[in-house]
């Protein structure tokens, strides 16, 4: 299954490591170390031009992707939840 993450952008659930706060998550130096990194490589996508909500950690085989996301994290968990009672 895929997880819709903005505009024309979706991710395959069982590649998803992780869903993150972008308010919350990027106070700390790890976080901040981590998305600059990340960028660095190119590893980093922006799905949406509309202000930044969350950013989804995803890896297939090795290779990581970063997307960052409009859409709340309490929503991209609804949606996945949603998925799973199907």
């Amino acid at each position: 299954m895929y997880l819709h993450l903005g505009q024309n952008v979706d991710a395959r659930e069982k590649e998803i490591i992780g869903i993150f706060d972008l308010d919350t998550s990027t106070i700390g130096k790890i976080t901040k170390e981590f998305l600059y990194e990340a960028e660095k490589k190119n590893l980093v996508e922006t799905v949406a031009d509309e202000l930044p909500k969350s950013f989804i950690v995803c890896q297939k085989d090795d290779k990581k992707k970063i997307f960052v996301s409009p859409i709340a994290t309490k929503t991209l968990q609804k949606r996945r939840e949603m998925r799973g009672s199907v």
